[in-house]
């Protein structure tokens, strides 16, 4: 038996642990090949017995209003929305089958509350298609269970970004509840609550089933008129030049016949960029490892609360009986050959890499110690260089639209996302703010930038669980940018710090320095210049 405390000891003592009893991964046979990557010594690739070689699961129609690219939760909400919407020569086109490429293997957790009012607004959209209306319109169930989330607050600054966080609730009707370590434990007797300083409990959080929700979606779109079809990959996207030399889409080209389009929605997720390029379009997505690990039966843990321990940068997700443990790595491995056999695939687990989540989940949650690990789930997924996706329309092509990115967030900002998306391609432009998602946001200089999208996608993944402070300004790629102190950086040799101590300035040495920058009213009081 393999314990969670053991692989941690393992890992510490640098000895890596048997991947075998680790990762008993059962119903999957995997025949492993080697990859280029230096952290990651095989990529495991399972291949359906059932799919590609069978051909279109329909046949293509010859034109479409709307062509969505990719079948996982993106995909399927926003060809639901669109059909719901009125638009029902729609086609949903995916290369193996629903969920194959990031969706199927997600933790599906929704967290109702988040730092924009925009997004909660989205959230609670996702939640009520998931909760009530798919099930009103099918009559099936999309696996939605309403067990609660619970964030962990180890300090107060954390404490007070939560009570932020309730209060924005609040406007939209969103029940929480500030529970002092005492009323932590009596929620949840298996927590280690020595070392809280409180937490947010939200009795209406809850996870989704991939599998369940986007068939369901793909369902209810096909009864209002929409075609989905898998196992029909796309070769190539048309694209023509008007009159006026703006170039427009115009037909999806396939294996197996070619639709002729306007509009093309890519909800590729990390092969987005792929299939920009079939377009002329810039994608700034980096594809990296996300893993968890789900754990054995834990007795009494059933029917608790999922968890969110930001400063310690794990989730906990309740999985029956069981726990998913999964988080966000400092130092993340990158997918750089992104292959396109890949579907319904994992990577190894590094757990070099994953360690940390280990350590931080024992420590809230200690029976974990001497609990077994089941199996590890480390498969690909897509972020951004600020950690929002990437929404609207491109604006090299008209009529190409972007619907990926999602940072791991996909399931639970599908629903609303989804439906503002639909919302764009109707009729010009989403119903919401939708700014900070818009593709537009980035110059073109920096989506045709590899470097920077790379290390600002980093940062921002490594940062995901931090406390967000006002002013916060990324630390990758700072020298690509020439703001009004860049030359006095520049003449400064090493790291000088100054502060202004009574009016005079003076260097972190304690000598009297002249201050070389006179417009010292206007910096602040203390820190580097």
């Amino acid at each position: 038996m393999a314990f969670l405390g053991s692989a941690v000891r393992r890992v510490v003592s640098a000895v890596r642990p048997p991947l075998s009893p680790l990762s008993r991964t059962t119903a999957r046979s995997y025949s492993s090949e080697p990859t280029s990557e230096k952290s990651v010594p095989y990529e495991k690739t399972l291949k359906q017995e059932v799919g590609k070689s069978s051909g279109p699961t329909k046949p293509l129609p010859k034109s479409a209003e709307a062509v969505v690219i990719g079948g996982g939760s993106l995909g399927c909400q926003t060809i639901y929305h669109l059909a719901k919407m009125g638009m029902t020569n729609v086609v949903l086109l995916e290369r193996d089958r629903l969920t194959a490429g990031t969706t199927w293997h997600t933790a599906g957790l929704l967290w109702q509350l988040r730092p924009s009012d925009v997004e909660v607004e989205l959230l609670a959209h996702t939640r009520n298609v998931i909760s009530k209306d798919l099930e009103e319109e099918t009559g099936l169930h999309t696996g939605w269970i309403e067990n609660g989330g619970l964030f962990i607050a180890s300090n107060k600054q954390r404490l007070d970004e939560y009570k932020r966080l309730m209060s924005l609730g609040n406007v939209y009707g969103i029940e929480s509840h500030v529970l002092s370590p005492a009323e932590t434990k009596d929620l949840y007797p298996l927590m280690n609550v020595d070392d809280l300083y409180g937490t947010l409990y939200v009795p209406k959080d809850g996870t989704m089933d991939p599998a369940g929700t986007c068939t369901t979606l793909s369902r209810a779109a096909t009864a209002r008129g929409a075609t989905v079809i898998e196992n029909c990959p796309v070769s190539g996207i048309q694209v023509r030049t008007d009159d006026l030399g703006v170039k427009r889409v115009k037909a999806v080209e396939t294996p197996h016949g070619t639709i002729e389009t306007s509009c093309v929605v890519n909800c590729a997720g990390v092969w987005a960029p792929k299939l920009g390029e079939m377009a002329g379009v810039k994608v700034p997505l980096v594809a990296m490892h996300h893993a968890y690990v789900v754990t054995e039966r834990i007795e009494g843990i059933q029917n608790m609360p999922n968890v969110r321990d930001h400063d310690a940068s794990v989730y906990l997700r309740l999985q029956g009986d069981a726990l998913s443990v999964g988080g966000y790595e400092q130092n993340p491995v990158f997918w750089d050959e992104v292959s396109d056999n890949f579907a319904f695939s994992l990577f190894d687990l590094d757990w070099d890499v994953f360690t940390q989540h280990i350590e931080g989940a024992i420590n809230r949650v200690p029976v974990l110690e001497q609990t077994g690990i089941k199996s590890t789930v480390c498969g690909p997924e897509s972020f951004t260089a600020d950690h929002k996706p990437l929404m609207g329309e491109a604006p090299e092509v008209r009529g190409f639209f972007l619907g990926c990115g999602f940072n791991s967030a996909g399931m639970m900002l599908g629903g609303g996302c989804g439906r503002e998306l639909a919302h764009w391609i109707i009729h010009g432009r989403p119903e919401k703010d939708m700014y900070g998602y818009d593709i537009r946001r980035f110059h073109n200089s920096l989506t045709d930038n590899p470097k920077w999208i790379r290390e600002r996608s980093h940062e921002s993944y490594a940062k995901n669980y931090s406390v967000v402070f006002p002013f916060d300004e990324p630390l990758a790629s700072r020298n690509m940018r020439k703001d009004p102190f860049h030359q006095v950086h520049e003449r400064l040799s090493g790291d000088v710090y100054y502060l202004a101590i009574g009016g005079a300035w003076q260097n972190t040495t304690g000598t009297t320095s002249e201050p070389f920058f006179r417009m010292k009213a206007s910096l602040p009081a203390n820190g580097p210049l």
